[in-house]
């Protein structure tokens, strides 16, 4: 595995290549977050985006959203994978935000995960983008990114993945780290397509240089 100072370098490329990395979900305040959180769960930003243009608009409150029938937000988020089950947590997280927290979403990571639909990359995400709090969300990017780059091991649960970077990265850093590898791995270290001919971390990823000889092979 990467030692520190390797996993210094590589996000410090990041940071380079992507100096303006931030949450890309839209909402203007944190319960607005909360649910465009929940609603990416195996879903592009992008998508989420344009549902939440329209639902922002009609749902203002946690009680709007318990104004309406069950069928009626169905319908409004049915474009997004998921959506039932989706709906029927959204409702419930509202309903416990006016139940225990006076409609107001919690500033505490502890707290955040008590609520319905939310686990804890939501909670770390919203701690972290809505309240500023120290943390690493670990979605599929950056498991992706942090594997790849042997910054942790293939073998690691995703709980380790985060763990793994907070012992490795300034707590200061945790949050830009976060929209970092993010990016990196939208962008660049793709699922599928992984830039590696280009990658300015090629020398240091082991399994970009693996990809690199297969497909020397391949050509050969």
């Amino acid at each position: 595995m990467l030692n520190k100072s390797q996993v210094k370098h590589c996000l410090d490329v990041m940071k380079e290549m992507y100096p303006e990395a931030q949450c890309e979900l839209n909402h203007d305040n944190p319960f607005e977050l909360v649910i465009a959180v929940l609603l990416s769960a195996q879903c592009t930003d992008n998508l989420v985006n344009k549902v939440t243009t329209s639902l922002f608009e009609k749902y203002k409150a946690p009680e709007d959203y318990l104004a309406v029938p069950l069928e009626e937000l169905q319908r409004d988020i049915q474009s997004i994978g998921l959506y039932r089950n989706k709906a029927k947590n959204i409702r419930k997280l509202c309903q416990m935000l006016i139940d225990d927290y006076d409609g107001e979403v919690p500033r505490s990571k502890s707290e955040l995960m008590k609520l319905a639909g939310v686990g804890r990359k939501t909670a770390n995400v919203v701690a972290s983008v809505a309240f500023k709090e120290p943390a690493i969300a670990v979605d599929t990017h950056v498991e992706r990114v942090a594997k790849r780059l042997a910054i942790c091991r293939w073998k690691d649960s995703v709980l380790e993945v985060e763990q793994t970077l907070m012992k490795k990265v300034p707590k200061d850093e945790w949050a830009d780290t976060h929209h970092r590898m993010i990016f990196f791995g939208r962008y660049h270290c793709k699922a599928r397509n992984p830039q590696c001919p280009e990658c300015p971390l090629l020398e240091l990823c082991r399994e970009g240089q693996k990809r690199m000889k297969k497909r020397e092979t391949m050509e050969k």
